[in-house]
This record gives structure tokens, sequence and C-alpha cells, in this order.
């Protein structure tokens, strides 16, 4: 853990889009893993999506059994979902919305919404050991419902920050930075430990990594485009740097 207290939880989801693109076993996401854990990482991010589009359950076994930091088992609410969490017990995991037809989550998961539902489904992954954490929009109903649901942890969406950030549009980062910011705040008020991630890069990360009450940043598809270019460890290290120099 870093010495100010603020996480970085590496997602490793695109080694398996690029093992997937051409078949075989080659790149290994666990092996991905265990180097993003010798360079610093804090936790490592996995999404086991409904159509095995990058993370196979193969890849959940290797991580569970070979990890010596917390793996963060990313899925959507669904029964098949539940049981494989169950069969793992991994330290967290994180409930996300999921569609077939998106590229990637498009956006936070609707906790007011469905409740009793979510109430209900979350019981016994909590009662197996798991900090269940809701994958939400920065908007106070959304970390209410999170809370009445007795959910420990929210990762708020960041999405349109980064993508406000990647596009220029200096307006939009700003307003999508302030929701950030007062539900951050909120969210820690109400004693609910929040997290951030989805599409933070080194330019986009450190106004994120300031705020006192975000206790993990979870960065996956940015660093591993890095990592071909600087490799696993450089990538990681530098973002590493840059939280620790924006917290501290």
């Amino acid at each position: 853990m870093s010495k100010n207290d603020l996480r970085l939880g590496v997602n490793i989801d695109h080694v398996a889009t690029v093992r997937n693109a051409r078949g075989g076993t080659t790149p290994d996401p666990v092996r991905a893993a265990l180097l993003a854990q010798k360079a610093g990482a804090d936790g490592i991010t996995a999404h086991l999506r409904e159509d095995r589009r990058h993370i196979i359950d193969s890849d959940i076994d290797g991580l569970m059994a070979a990890l010596d930091i917390p793996l963060n088992f990313e899925m959507a609410a669904t029964e098949e979902m539940q049981a494989i969490a169950l069969r793992h017990k991994p330290h967290a995991v994180c409930l996300v919305p999921e569609k077939r037809e998106e590229r990637t989550t498009e956006g936070g998961l609707d906790v007011a919404a469905n409740d009793n539902a979510l109430a209900a489904y979350i019981a016994p992954l909590a009662a197996a050991g798991s900090r269940v954490s809701m994958f939400i929009a920065a908007d106070q109903a959304q970390l209410d419902a999170s809370h009445r649901i007795g959910a420990p942890v929210v990762e708020l969406h960041a999405g349109a920050y980064s993508d406000a950030w990647a596009e220029e549009r200096w307006n939009d980062r700003d307003e999508e930075l302030r929701k950030i910011t007062e539900m951050a705040a909120y969210g820690h008020s109400i004693g609910l430990e929040v997290h951030v991630g989805h599409g933070l890069s080194y330019e986009s990360v450190a106004p994120i990594a300031a705020l006192p009450e975000v206790k993990e940043l979870n960065i996956g598809h940015f660093l591993m485009g890095e990592a071909l270019f600087r490799g696993m460890e450089g990538a990681i290290v530098e973002m590493r740097r840059l939280m620790d120099e924006a917290r501290g």
C-alpha cells in the first residue's frame, strides 16, 4: 500500500482481450497480474463478463491461486456470477451493469431502482467474506441506495470526466470533477468507502487522486496500453508516482 493510503487497483482485462483476439494462451492475464503486483499494485481487478469477451473462468481460477494481493472480481448481478463468486470468495466483488452490445461499461448500476433485489443478492456474498462494492454514477440517490442495502463500498464511475478530459471539453471536465468531488465527500460522510474508476490516465488522475475521501483508484485500459511502450512495471510505477504526488 502506498504511503499516502491511496490504493491502486490494476485491471488486467485487456491482456485477455489481446489473447482472445488470436486464441491460445498468450499473453497470459495471470502473468500480467503478477507483474502488476511486483510493480506496486495494491490489488487486481478482473471483470468476468457473461459473454467471456476477455477474462474467462480459468483466468479467475489462476488469479485466485497466484495472487498475494486482493482480487476485485467485477461482475453483473446474475445468478451465474453469484455462484462463481461464492465458489471463489474473492476479497472484493464489484457489481457493474452489463450489456452485450457495449464496448465497455457505459454507466453506473441503478441501485436506487433495484435496492430490494440487490440487498438480497449481496447478502450471501457478504456472508462469504467478500467486500461488496457498487459501481455507480456520482449521484446522491445512488450513494444513499448503496448505503441502504448494506454495501460497504462504492466505486464512482469516472468515464464522463475522463472522456471530457481526453476530448478537451474543459467545462464538462470541471463539472464532472465537481460531481465526483461532492459525492466522494458525501459518500464518506455516510460511512461508505469511496473508490473511483474508469478511463483515468496520467493526465486526468491527479485531481481525483487528490480527493482525501477516495481510498482506491481502479485503472485498466490506459495502463495496459502504456505497458506496450513502457513495460508493465514502468507504466504502473509512473501512475503510482502521479497518484502519490497528487495525494501528498
